[in-house]
């Protein structure tokens, strides 16, 4: 059962930093892209990052471009998200996502087969 755990999300001031973690289990972790994608009250799915299977290719939406870096440790089967400069528009839950078809990322839930329960991130002073 493929099943994927997101943690780390809480509430911070504006300019601060969140590390968010995803533990996966179930499936070959190592050989698939993964995504992280964000969902604010009353609104879609945003996409946020991306990264290739091995950790040497990675895409930012342009809103968290150079304030967030996605990394992964595939021994440890783990996808990380580390968050700076935090700004209160950045509020959301937060999803970790097994990308469904290789190389194929974006804004909707069907490039995606799995996901996790999200963790909320909370921006505000």
């Amino acid at each position: 059962e493929v099943q994927l755990v997101e943690s780390g999300g809480g509430l911070v001031q504006p300019g601060g930093s969140l590390r968010l973690s995803c533990a996966a289990s179930g499936f070959p972790f190592g050989s698939y892209d993964m995504s992280w994608v964000r969902q604010a009250p009353g609104k879609g799915p945003e996409w946020v990052s991306f990264i290739n299977s091995g950790g040497r290719s990675t895409s930012y939406a342009s809103f968290v471009k150079g304030r967030f870096t996605i990394s992964r440790d595939n021994a440890k089967n783990t996808l990380y998200l580390q968050m700076n400069s935090l700004k209160p528009e950045d509020t959301a839950v937060y999803y970790c996502a097994k990308v469904r078809l290789y190389g194929r990322y974006g804004g909707s839930w069907s490039f995606y087969d799995y996901w996790g329960q999200g963790t909320q991130v909370t921006v505000s002073s």
